[in-house]
C-alpha cells in the first residue's frame, strides 16, 4: 500500500523538532515539580504493620513518578502510557493483543488522527497493558488496510511513544516505519516482593539465633537462676520446638479424630498450613500482582497452587485418621454418619457463611451463588472417605508381604477403589469431549469470548460450563471469572464447577494413595521417599503427554477453571515432590519443626472461614493513601495473612482446634 509522504529529509527535521520540543517541556515541568521521594509512604505503613500483627512488615518502594506527558486517564497498575504520533496524512486505527490470549482477536484501542498541520502529528494517548507481551496493530481508518505491526514488552507505570513514518526515501511515497521510544524508564514494580521476602527471611533468621542462644548451657543457668524456666519453654514452644504430646492432643480439621497416642506427622500440617497461607494471601489480592492472581484460562501462576494441594493433603490426612479407627475395629456404620456430617457441615459453611452475598442478607436467594470452594472440600471429602471405609484396611503393611506383587501392593491392595476412580474419569472425558453443548463444538475447552478468533464467543468451558448453567442457573454461578479480562467472556463461569468435582475427587484420591504409603512402609523412610519421588514422575509424564509439554496445544492443557486431567496430575507431581522434601526435612531428619506453617495447619478450616468473613474488616484491610500501589497492598496483605498466622498460634497455644 502507497501512502502520501513529505520527502524524508523533511520528516527527520520535524520529528526531531517534536522530540526536543517535548523534551524541552518535560524539563520545563520537571523544574516546577520533583518527584515523589521513594519510601516514606512505604515506612509509615510498615511502622503501623509492627502495631498491629507483632512483626515487622517494611517494603520500600519507589513511588511512581508523574508521568511527564499526556494520560488518558490515572493509569492503574499493570498499565503504561503510550503516545502514538501519527506523520502520515491519513488517520489510523489502533488495536492490540497480548500474546497470552490464545487464537484472540485483536481489541481496538482507538482511533489516532493524521497530522493536522506541518510540524504537528496527530498524537492520542492510550493507556496499554503491561502483564504480557503484546502487538500493536495500526491500519488506515479509510480503507482498513495494514500499515504495521509492532510487538513489544512493555513495562508497568513505562512511558512510550509510537512513532508512525515513512521510510527514508527520496520520493513522496514509501512503506511505512513504526518505532516504539521509551521516553520514561518505569521504577521496577516487583522490588516489594525482594524486599519482603529478605525481611522475612531476617525475621527467622534472629529466631533461630534466639532458639540456638536459649539453648545454651550458660543461658539456661542464668533462666534458672532467675526462676524463668517457665518462660524459656514457652519461648522455644514459639520457635517450634517438635513435642509429640502435644501434637498428638490435636485432631485434623476435615477427617475423624484419632488415638492421641498415635504418632502425628508435622509435615502434613506443615504442609497443611503452607497451602492455607498461600491461598489466604492470593484470596486477600497478592499485593494486585498478576502472578498471585488465577490464570486467565490455560497454564499455571502461584494462586492456581494452593487449592488442589490443600485437596491433596485432605486425602493422605484421610487415610492416615481413619487407619486407627479400623484398628480399633470402629463400626463403619458409625464412621460413615461422622462422614456424612462433616460433608453436610462444609457443603453448608459454604452456602451460608462463605457467601459472597451476604452483606446483602441471609435471605439473598436470588443471587445465592451454590457451588464453592468449601463446597467442593466437603463433597470431595465424602466421597473419598466414604471410599476408604469400604475398601480400609487395618493392617495394611502385613499384607501381601510374601506375595510376586507385593512392590506394588499399595496399589493393587485397594484395587476396587481404582476401579471407581478410573469410571469416574472416564465419565468426565465422556462429558467432556462427547456432550452435545448448544452453539458449540463438542470438546470444546476454550474460554469463549475472543477466544479461538471470537467463533464461541457464549461456549466459555465448553460442556464444564452448560452444565452449570443449566443446573444452577447464570445467576447462582460465579459472575467474575478469571477469563473475563483478557478474553472479553459475557457468560458467567464458576471455577468450583460440577464436573471439576470429579476430577477433585481424583486429586484427593493420589493424596490418599500418598497416605496408604505412609501406612504400609510405616518406618522405613527410605521406601517412602523412593515412591512418593516415584509417583512424582509416573504422574508428570502423564501430564507431559496430555500437554505435549505446551500451554495452549497440547490434548487436554492445564487448566485451573475446569479442572482439567492435566491440571490434577501436574499439581499431583509438584505435591509429591513438596511432601517428599517436608516429610524429608520435619519427621526425617528434624532439619525444621514446620512452623510457623505448622500452626495454621492444626486450624486450617477456622483460618479459612474467618479470613473470608473478615477480611472487608481492621486490621485485615484500611484505607490506602494510594490504591494504585503495589507496594501498599503488598504490605497490607502480607500484614493481614501474618496476623491469622499469628492467631493459629495463639491458638495452637491455648491447645483450641476447630474440628467439624
Amino acid at each position: 500500500m502507497k501512502h502520501r509522504a513529505r520527502p524524508a529529509a523533511e520528516q527527520d527535521r520535524r520529528r526531531d523538532a517534536s522530540v526536543g520540543q517535548s523534551a524541552a517541556r518535560r524539563r520545563r515541568r520537571g523544574s516546577r515539580a520533583e518527584p515523589m521521594e521513594p519510601g516514606g509512604l512505604c515506612l509509615s505503613l510498615s511502622l503501623g504493620a509492627v502495631l498491629l500483627s507483632a512483626l515487622t512488615v517494611l517494603l520500600v518502594d519507589a513511588a511512581p513518578e508523574e508521568l511527564l506527558e499526556r494520560k488518558p486517564r490515572k493509569l492503574e497498575m499493570d498499565q503504561a502510557v503510550l503516545t502514538v504520533y501519527n506523520e502520515l496524512l491519513e488517520g489510523l486505527e489502533l488495536s492490540w493483543l497480548s500474546d497470552h490470549c490464545y487464537q484472540c482477536l485483536y481489541q481496538e484501542l482507538g482511533k489516532v488522527s493524521r497530522e493536522k498541520r506541518v510540524g504537528h502529528p496527530g498524537n492520542p494517548t492510550f493507556a496499554i497493558d503491561t502483564k504480557h507481551p503484546v502487538t500493536l496493530q495500526l491500519k488506515s481508518s479509510d480503507d482498513q488496510q495494514m500499515v504495521c505491526r509492532v510487538h513489544e514488552s512493555f513495562v508497568e507505570l513505562g512511558n512510550y511513544s509510537l512513532w508512525v513514518t515513512t521510510a527514508n526515501l527520496s520520493n513522496m511515497s514509501g512503506p511505512v516505519s513504526c518505532k516504539i521510544i521509551t521516553n520514561q524508564e518505569p521504577n521496577n514494580s516487583n522490588l516489594p516482593i525482594l524486599y519482603a521476602f529478605l525481611i522475612y527471611v531476617g525475621l527467622a533468621i534472629i529466631v533461630r539465633l534466639a532458639q540456638v542462644i536459649l539453648r545454651l548451657h550458660y543461658v539456661k543457668n542464668l533462666f534458672r537462676l532467675s526462676n524463668r524456666v517457665e518462660m524459656e519453654r514457652l519461648i522455644n514452644s514459639e520457635l517450634g520446638s517438635p513435642n509429640r504430646a502435644t501434637d498428638s492432643t490435636s485432631h485434623s480439621n476435615l477427617v475423624p479424630a484419632h488415638n492421641a497416642a498415635s504418632h502425628r506427622l508435622r509435615s502434613l500440617d506443615a504442609f497443611r498450613g503452607l497451602a492455607l497461607v498461600i491461598m489466604i494471601f492470593v484470596n486477600y489480592g497478592g499485593g494486585r500482582y498478576w502472578f498471585f492472581k488465577h490464570e486467565s484460562w490455560n497454564g499455571l501462576t502461584i494462586a492456581d497452587l494452593v487449592f488442589p494441594w490443600f485437596v491433596f493433603i485432605m486425602g493422605t490426612s484421610i487415610a492416615l485418621s481413619l487407619n486407627p479407627a479400623f484398628q480399633a475395629n470402629h463400626s463403619r456404620w458409625k464412621l460413615l454418619g461422622k462422614v456424612a456430617w462433616r460433608t453436610a457441615a462444609l457443603v453448608l459453611l459454604g452456602i451460608f457463611i462463605i457467601n459472597p452475598n451476604y452483606c446483602k442478607g441471609p435471605l439473598s436467594w436470588d443471587t445465592l451463588r451454590i457451588p464453592g470452594v468449601l463446597q467442593r472440600l466437603g463433597l470431595t471429602y465424602g466421597v473419598v472417605a466414604a471410599m476408604e471405609l469400604v475398601c480400609g484396611k487395618g493392617w495394611p503393611e502385613i499384607l501381601a508381604l510374601d506375595s510376586w506383587w507385593s512392590p506394588v501392593r499399595d496399589v493393587l491392595i485397594y484395587w476396587p477403589q481404582w476401579i471407581l476412580i478410573v469410571l469416574l474419569e472416564c465419565i468426565w472425558l465422556c462429558l467432556i469431549f462427547l456432550l452435545p453443548v448448544p452453539g458449540c463444538p463438542r470438546g470444546y475447552l476454550g474460554p469463549g469470548g475472543i477466544g479461538d478468533f471470537g467463533n464461541f464467543t457464549n461456549c466459555t468451558g465448553g460442556a464444564t460450563g452448560y452444565i452449570d448453567r443449566w443446573l444452577f442457573g447464570e445467576k447462582h454461578m460465579y459472575q467474575h471469572p478469571s477469563c473475563t479480562l483478557l478474553y472479553n467472556t459475557t457468560v458467567p463461569f464458576d471455577p468450583e464447577n460440577l464436573l471439576g468435582l470429579i476430577n477433585s475427587i481424583v486429586m484427593a484420591f493420589l493424596g490418599l494413595q500418598a497416605g496408604k504409603i505412609f501406612l504400609i512402609y510405616k518406618g522405613q523412610n527410605k521406601q517412602i521417599v523412593l515412591r512418593f519421588f516415584i509417583w512424582s514422575l509416573l504422574l508428570g509424564a502423564i501430564s507431559a503427554i496430555l500437554t505435549k509439554c505446551s500451554k495452549d496445544q497440547g490434548f487436554i492443557p492445564v487448566n485451573k477453571n475446569l479442572w482439567s486431567i492435566s491440571y490434577v496430575t501436574t499439581l499431583s507431581s509438584f505435591a509429591y515432590v513438596l511432601l517428599l522434601l517436608i516429610y524429608f526435612a520435619v519427621d526425617v531428619k528434624k532439619y525444621w519443626t514446620g512452623a510457623p506453617f505448622f500452626y495454621p495447619g492444626m486450624n486450617s478450616i477456622l483460618l479459612y472461614v474467618g479470613h473470608e468473613v473478615f477480611e472487608h474488616y481492621f486490621p485485615f484491610r484500611w484505607k490506602m493513601f494510594n490504591d494504585r500501589s503495589h507496594c501498599e497492598h503488598l504490605t497490607q496483605n502480607l500484614v493481614a495473612t501474618t496476623i491469622w498466622v499469628f492467631i493459629s498460634y495463639c491458638l495452637y497455644k491455648k491447645k483450641i482446634f476447630w474440628k467439624i
